[in-house]
């Protein structure tokens, strides 16, 4: 069976397929009283691809969304809001020659097997970097929500092939200048650095992988449900979700292995009444709860797998050996098209989260 949706008490279920007529999203469990119109989430949408036509896809979809249910006089009104983005850009007859061919990298030999041949092979089906367009739709909803407690979900590309941010960047900059370069980097030196690496691989007929970073900033202590809910295990399992993710790490991550306890640990003192940490090596996050540290978080993409380069692959209806050079419309890098979705997800695992954790009631003051 397919599995669509993700949390418990902010619900979120994704429908659709890449070259199917809508990609859409239902969200179950948003508060009533939210102040939400159709522009709220037109402008996530309107993030979500670079415009510089050579870094992305040729397939340029609208992205124009329709909001169907749950809202009454701009308000949520407590029932299920339904989302739909319609595909108008879509070219089929590029995957008629793929339909026996399980592309290298891609799902398409497993989703065979598992749905017995019935499976959508057109652009990836059900398994496509298109269905994220309705994540960053629902991510929007979740962000407006945050917003009234104060909560902010920031996310940035922190590294594409060799190229990577050499120091954190401020949250000016994230906010200021992450959206101005097509690799959304919030830093211009290292954005250009990126930039060329992808034209490099393009123009070499292929592909390369890279890191998104995200933060949410005034997050209350103790969001999260230890033992197995925890607010990690739980971004974690959402993120995973997103197509080419191949690694989360929160905080210090994999480095933490290099360090000492006395180099890991976060010290407390107090700072303007509050207690605080000198140091996040825990990524704002222990025992699986908030601390009320900034939440850190990096996101791993492998590259994509659709690229110009010969490969050995497998002819299914023959059952013999064959070659491969993916041809039509495809991304040198997922990567500056990666950074609005992780920040979506984080924020519908954070809503969820709070929600459930009895820090977003089900009807909002007005």
């Amino acid at each position: 069976m397919w599995s669509n949706s993700i949390g418990k008490a902010f619900v979120v279920s994704c429908f659709g397929e890449s070259h199917g007529p809508v990609v859409g999203v239902t969200v179950d469990g948003c508060p009533a009283g939210l102040p939400l119109k159709v522009d709220d989430i037109q402008r996530a949408l309107d993030l979500r691809i670079p415009q510089e036509k050579e870094v992305v896809s040729a397939r340029r979809e609208p992205d124009v969304v329709e909001l169907l249910s749950g809202v009454f006089q701009d308000y949520t009104t407590g029932a299920p809001v339904t989302l739909h983005i319609r595909n108008k850009d879509v070219k089929s007859s590029d995957y008629e020659s793929l339909k026996d061919l399980v592309r290298p990298g891609h799902a398409d030999y497993p989703a065979k097997v598992k749905y017995g041949g019935f499976s959508d092979y057109r652009g990836g089906g059900r398994l496509s970097g298109r269905m994220t367009a309705a994540f960053v739709a629902a991510g929007a909803i979740a962000q407006k929500l945050l917003s009234t407690f104060g909560v902010e979900v920031l996310a940035y590309t922190f590294a594409i092939d060799g190229a990577q941010l050499e120091n954190p960047p401020s949250v000016e900059a994230v906010k200021k200048i992450t959206y101005e370069n097509s690799m959304r980097c919030p830093d211009p030196a290292t954005a250009e650095k990126m930039r060329q690496l992808v034209f490099s691989a393009k123009a070499d007929g292929d592909s390369v992988g890279g890191v998104v970073e995200c933060t949410a900033l005034n997050l209350p202590v103790g969001v999260g449900e230890p033992l197995f809910d925890a607010i990690d295990s739980e971004l974690a399992k959402i993120l995973f979700g997103i197509p080419a993710v191949k690694g989360v790490e929160f905080g210090a991550g994999f480095q933490a292995t290099r360090l000492k306890g006395s180099e890991n640990n976060d010290q407390y003192v107090i700072k303007e009444g509050k207690v605080v940490t000198l140091t996040n090596n825990s990524g704002g996050v222990l025992g699986g709860m908030s601390t009320g540290m900034p939440l850190l978080l990096r996101v791993a993409f492998k590259p994509p797998s659709s690229i110009a380069k010969e490969q050995n692959t497998v002819n299914m209806s023959q059952m013999e050996e064959a070659k491969l050079g993916v041809k039509g419309r495809h991304d040198p890098c997922v990567v500056p098209k990666a950074v609005s979705v992780v920040q979506g997800m984080v924020a519908i695992g954070l809503v969820d989260l709070m929600t459930r954790g009895g820090m977003i009631p089900r009807v909002l003051k007005s």
